[in-house]
């Protein structure tokens, strides 16, 4: 969602006459977006801020430098306190401020007071058409901002603010823009995504939504992020086994294997509750990959609760996994209300158990599919290997191989030859007619 923010930024700025430049030195303003999810994301941002500091010239007096997204949200005026560089603070529900907000601080250059605008607005409609999307081939379209469910180890419900629905109708405009524009896959955005409902469409939920946005002629894939399975609904799953657009592939954050640290973390699921999901959903979609995020040495987390951690991952044999030592957020309940008793030394050694597991299992999931043949869509040039493409199936597998720029955007069937820890390689059997993504 913050790269999805900085998108929509992008797209104001440029409809207000600021064009890109890959030189920061000469660049009239400088955007920093943040996130403040992760450990130590404000002493990354105060470092980034020491450098702008340190290469400013006398010959930049009017460049203006902006502090955005949830550190902005979080730390508001105190930002300016550790930093003399920051002209503007603009907090997560205030992006579309930031046009107005950057054009009054370059109006001032000898001011030493940043604007600030963290105000938490009810509304969260876009314009149409202002978003540069920096991906040829996806498109991200938020339907949700905020969350309500207080997970008590979660910044995001003091950064993002409380939970406020898009309407379907504006979200179906943008997904259709996206797509005339050459955009092949959306992925749909929510804190917790499949909560929606739809504010102008009585009795729209989530998977009614899906179901119209799957509709929009040329659209070939469908992905949603981050959904929780307390809300994963039969309707849902249903869409699911029913809805080609659909992605086979269905990230399910389930935090930690124990019930015990699931209740102290507010998740309002057990791991048998958990393991049941699971089983219904790949009762209704055999070939849906799984994903989970995963959190290691949550206050309190005993020598048993991370064993149950390790059977619940050899029990659903994940396609991948996001997976984090615990640190404690600002404002979070689990901050305020328990010790971080598990050493860092233990942490270590328990996130290195987690992936080393996680690890044979892809491996295990991926070597079964050598000799098989994937659809996968290109998306373009390989990460490491610039002379080859690379794409991903349904299941968000990671595919490379050789072919040609113009099959970015269509689909290629590829025969697998090679599976990696992360990624699988293999020839292409045939690419589908079709028009290429949008090249800029």
């Amino acid at each position: 969602m913050s790269a999805h923010d900085a998108e929509r930024m992008a797209g104001l700025l440029e409809r207000e006459g600021y064009a890109p430049t890959d030189s920061e030195a000469g660049a009239d303003l400088v955007v920093i977006n943040t996130c403040s999810v992760r450990e130590r994301a404000e002493e990354k941002l105060f470092t980034r801020l020491g450098e702008l500091e340190a290469t400013r010239t006398a010959d930049q007096p009017r460049q203006v430098v902006a502090v955005t997204g949830c550190v902005a949200q979080q730390e508001g005026e105190r930002i300016r306190r550790r930093s003399r560089v920051v002209d503007v603070v603009v907090g997560t529900q205030a992006l579309r401020q930031l046009p107005e907000l950057a054009a009054r601080a370059a109006s001032r250059p000898n001011s030493r007071k940043p604007l600030v605008d963290v105000h938490p607005y009810e509304d969260v409609s876009f314009p149409l058409g202002n978003v540069r999307r920096g991906d040829p081939v996806k498109a991200y379209v938020t339907i949700i901002e905020g969350c309500n469910d207080f997970c008590s180890y979660c910044v995001v419900p003091y950064t993002r603010g409380h939970e406020r629905m898009r309407p379907a109708a504006d979200i179906l405009a943008e997904v259709g823009e996206a797509v005339a524009s050459g955009r092949r896959e959306v992925h749909l955005l929510g804190q917790i995504v499949n909560h929606y409902q739809a504010p102008d469409q009585p009795g729209c939920g989530f998977a009614d939504l899906v179901r119209q946005v799957a509709e929009v002629d040329g659209l070939l894939r469908l992905r949603f992020a981050s959904p929780h399975p307390r809300h994963v609904s039969q309707d849902l799953i249903r869409a699911y086994a029913e809805v080609p657009q659909i992605a086979r592939h269905l990230h399910l954050p389930v935090q930690s294997g124990s019930t015990r640290v699931l209740e102290t973390m507010r998740r309002r699921h057990t791991r048998e509750e958990y393991l049941a999901l699971v089983d219904r959903v790949r009762a209704a979609v055999p070939d849906v990959a799984l994903s989970t995020d995963m959190i290691v040495g949550f206050p309190g987390e005993t020598a048993e609760d991370f064993e149950q951690t390790l059977s619940l991952v050899a029990r659903v044999r994940f396609h991948s996994m996001f997976s984090f030592k615990y640190s404690p957020r600002p404002n979070t309940l689990a901050r305020k209300r328990y010790a971080d008793d598990v050493s860092e030394g233990e942490k270590a050694r328990r996130i290195v158990a987690l992936q080393d597991l996680q690890r044979e299992i892809q491996r295990d999931i991926f070597e079964r599919l050598v000799g098989t043949t994937v659809e996968v869509l290109v998306d373009g040039p390989s990460r490491r290997r610039p002379d080859e493409l690379a794409g991903r199936t349904s299941q968000n597998t990671v595919v490379n191989f050789a072919g040609e720029p113009a099959w970015v955007g269509r689909l290629a069937h590829v025969l697998v030859e090679r599976a990696g820890p992360n990624s699988l390689a293999g020839r292409v059997v045939d690419v589908e007619a079709g028009v290429p993504a949008h090249a800029g």
